[in-house]
């Protein structure tokens, strides 16, 4: 019998590493596990389907199961979930779904893509019909036939985060009032709360409620109770981040790691020999401190699987980590940061200096100029960028990938300053806002 290489998981993580290990010349068996009916799609798009911005959903599909079984060779089985992982053997125990059997699925080698889930932490009435979490394209499809029906006049978001806001403008958009509740002080945790506590002016003045501050005791039918309120509602939408799906690996003994992710090398490697991950259900390694952190985020996903399917095809690559970069958008604001904030840069030990400017998107006199504020921090003895944010009007949120490439690279502040970027009246001041921030970071720095 010829090798073959078992994926769990048919999203980015998974047939992203079965494509690559195919086009590296892998000629031995593929055969690919999902338990959906879909593969290859950018999940990131759903908030757009839900607010009317794309058509639907199948435009969100990059490649269909017969695409890959087609052009690539790869026996992709939907509708089929992993149940079990028995490393002695080296089995998994397969459920069809649809003809509802159970069978036994042997490999030589394992790729591992499951993902991730949404937080569902356990509040009473959390698992209720009108409760909603969206994570996968059968999830979006579940809750835009809750909005055809006509059920989402009161809307509740349950969290401040990236899919919550996004989620939170999607129902502005369809004419909904919309109440976000987040336990935090401010929204947007990933952001430092002066940063934050404009993303949450920004909701209020496009209609949305803002309760922060409170925690969510309990999921009734047309309520949502918190510590200190009952917020009427249709429908309620879980924008509480996501946790990795790591339970099959860890149950079958693989090594979990940070946040109860699977722990695994720069190949993409587990502490099993012939296994992979990559995706959502697997750590990363943060390139500003070096230490295992979990992002979930599909371009990392992508990224991890094509280093997982060199190796699996028998070349040599490695992941080299992640900034911790991300966007988004709420209506008229953009948002974005990379590295790290001042939490994460006093857990691990950092001393730095903190520098925000409040400049213009283009020239100040130039038609359709915005407001945009960076904040930056660089390392105090040696001026390393360390990490940025930026919250501002439109041309506000793609800046961030300066500053992510200036942290890749191990720019300081002088560095930043003095780099050639373009300018032009339409798309920038004479000083560009991030190197404003560069230039207040290194005057601080030089002050001592």
């Amino acid at each position: 019998m010829s090798h073959r290489l078992l994926v769990i998981g048919g999203d980015a993580g998974g047939m992203a590493a079965a494509s690559t290990a195919r086009r590296r010349g892998a000629d031995f068996e593929i055969v690919a596990l999902e338990q959906g009916p879909h593969t290859s799609y950018s999940a990131c798009g759903i908030p757009y389907v839900i607010s009317g911005d794309v058509w639907a959903l199948d435009e969100l599909i990059v490649r269909t199961p017969q695409q890959f079984r087609d052009q690539l060779r790869i026996d992709v089985r939907t509708g089929h979930r992993a149940m079990a992982i028995d490393l002695d053997r080296r089995t998994v125990e397969v459920r069809n779904l649809a003809q509802k059997r159970t069978y036994t699925l042997g490999f030589d080698m394992l790729h591992i893509a499951t993902g991730a889930r949404p937080r569902r932490p356990p509040i009473p009435g959390i698992d209720g019909p009108n409760v909603y979490g969206v994570q996968t394209l059968g999830d979006a499809a579940h809750l835009l036939e809750a909005v055809k029906a006509g059920a989402c006049e009161q809307v509740v978001v349950i969290g401040g985060g990236y899919i919550g806001l996004e989620l939170a403008e999607a129902f502005v958009k369809r004419q909904a009032s919309v109440t976000v509740v987040e336990q935090s002080e401010e929204v947007m945790g990933t952001l430092d709360p002066d940063m934050g506590a404009d993303v949450a002016v920004a909701m209020r003045q496009h209609g949305i409620t803002l309760h922060t501050g409170e925690k969510v005791t309990a999921i009734e039918p047309g309520a949502v109770i918190t510590s200190q309120r009952t917020v009427p509602t249709d429908l309620v939408i879980l924008g509480l981040g996501v946790e990795p799906n790591s339970d099959l690996a860890a149950d079958a003994g693989i090594d979990i790691g940070v946040r109860n992710a699977i722990a695994v090398d720069r190949r993409q490697r587990t502490s099993v020999e012939g296994i992979w991950a990559a995706g959502d259900c697997c750590q990363s390694r943060s390139i500003v401190t070096g230490q295992p952190i979990y992002v979930a985020l599909g371009t990392v996903a992508n990224k991890q699987a094509r280093v997982a399917g060199i190796n699996i095809a028998g070349g040599y690559a490695t992941f080299p980590g992640v900034a911790g970069t991300a966007i988004t958008k709420l209506c008229s604001l953009e948002v974005g940061r990379t590295g790290v904030n001042e939490r994460e840069a006093k857990a691990a030990g950092f001393e730095y200096v903190v520098a925000k400017i409040e400049s213009t998107t283009r020239a100040g006199y130039y038609p359709g100029a915005g407001t945009i504020k960076v904040k930056l921090l660089a390392e105090r003895v040696t001026g390393r960028i360390l990490g940025g944010q930026v919250v501002g009007n439109e041309g506000t949120a793609k800046r961030i990938d300066v500053l992510a490439t200036a942290i890749t690279a191990g720019m300081t502040a002088e560095d930043l300053v003095y780099l050639d970027l373009s300018y032009a009246p339409p798309f920038s001041p004479l000083w560009d806002p991030v190197q404003q921030a560069a230039r207040r970071a290194l005057s601080m720095q030089e002050a001592g």
